[in-house]
């Protein structure tokens, strides 16, 4: 593909940006003299990327590779919170792909190594940045293994992100099925650099990959607006010894939640126990995949509902918890009838269901209650293993 793209091209896209890629293709006869088929891959790549990535979607000098490289790079704000765990004055992105890692690295470490295996996505990587104004990466057609190996340098960070499809083009997350297998290259990796940050799918089990990896200094679960997106590990020479971990929930608004945990801290973490009382305490989802259900509820000295629900109350209004913080309107029996008293005639409220025997499915299929409103519910089972629904307004 030509860059940068041809005027035509160019206002094609920009007219294009929010139509149906589908119908854009169905109708490419319509535009002879223009590459069409090509330019719908750039405009479904961009909307791929407005969400995660809405200055480059914005940016018409850019060009998108496929949609699939998109789709698998960092958002801005995981990008923004990853380069700013890094300094010194060299790192090398084993695993660049789109390049939106190397970039926001690039603004805190003066040189920066970006290395990708397929030419033609180095090729438009390269030229973005020059398009960005980013002059302090230099890129690499070649695969971690083969960088490694011919260069003479070595680093104060190593980033990876291992590609985490198999050949079928099906999802993969387990470190030894993933490229490169990190495990299998660890001596060359430490050899090269004391620090290295590896990124994995948040389907991965934690205590798994410290045990595989062996060399985990700390570890973040990083989420954005409370949904889990990657788990980072620091790893260097020495062998693992309960590393720290940061639950990092990154919000909306800017602002950002962090829980500071451990094994150790976890398991001496004696939980108590309560019927509901004023506040209920909903913690966000990097704090249970990082594991903190008991050291979560002694931090704030809350109370936990029961062992398996991970939901915490207090009689005391904690603003600073976390996670999402209700008041308590009511505790009800799991009854469709007994509910919508609460609800008004248009009986729709936001459902959540924690340690119970139905889904939120089930929950409103059989108790008629449609989603939407201002009330929250949280179907759960109490201290005597009695379903029962807490009616709830968000704080």
């Amino acid at each position: 593909m030509e860059y940068p793209l041809p005027a035509a091209a160019r206002q094609y896209v920009a007219e294009h940006l929010h139509d149906d890629p589908a119908q854009l293709a169905l109708q490419a006869r319509r535009y002879p003299s223009l590459p069409v088929p090509e330019l719908v891959r750039q405009i479904q790549a961009r909307q791929k990327a407005r969400v995660k990535l809405p200055a480059w979607a914005d940016n018409p000098d850019l060009i998108f590779p496929p949609a699939l490289s998109v789709e698998q790079a960092s958002s801005a704000r995981t990008a923004t919170f990853k380069a700013d765990l890094v300094d010194g004055q060299r790192l090398a992105d084993l695993t660049g792909g789109f390049g939106v890692d190397s970039s926001f690295f690039a603004s805190r470490v003066p040189e920066v190594h970006y290395v990708e295996r397929d030419p033609k996505l180095v090729a438009v990587v390269q030229y973005n940045l020059a398009q960005l104004g980013i002059e302090n990466v230099t890129c690499h057609a070649a695969d971690a293994l083969a960088f490694l190996k011919s260069s003479d340098e070595k680093f104060d960070w190593l980033y990876l992100d291992p590609a985490r499809r198999s050949n079928a083009d099906r999802k993969i997350y387990k470190l030894q099925d993933c490229e490169p297998d990190v495990v299998r290259l660890m001596p060359l990796l430490l050899h090269k650099s004391q620090r290295i940050l590896l990124k994995t799918s948040p389907m991965l089990d934690i205590e798994q990959a410290i045990l595989e990896l062996k060399h985990v200094r700390r570890l973040w679960v990083v989420a954005v607006d409370n949904e889990c997106k990657e788990v980072l590990y620091e790893l260097g020479p020495e062998p693992a010894v309960d590393p720290e971990r940061f639950a990092v929930n990154l919000l909306r608004n800017g602002d950002q939640q962090e829980f500071r945990l451990n094994r150790a801290r976890e398991t001496r973490a004696i939980a108590r126990y309560a019927e509901p009382q004023q506040y209920l305490y909903e913690p966000n989802v990097a704090i249970l995949k990082a594991g903190g259900f008991r050291s979560i509820g002694t931090a704030f000295e809350f109370l936990k509902l029961q062992q398996n629900s991970h939901l915490y109350t207090s009689d005391i209004l904690r603003t600073d918890f976390p996670g999402r913080i209700f008041r308590i309107i009511a505790t009800e029996r799991y009854d469709g009838d007994a509910l919508k008293a609460h609800l008004g005639p248009a009986a729709r409220a936001h459902v959540t269901t924690r340690n119970f025997p139905d889904t939120v499915a089930e929950f409103r299929q059989r108790t008629g209650i449609r989603e939407g409103g201002e009330t929250y519910l949280f179907a759960t089972t109490d201290l005597r293993g009695r379903l029962m629904v807490l009616v709830c307004e968000k704080l």
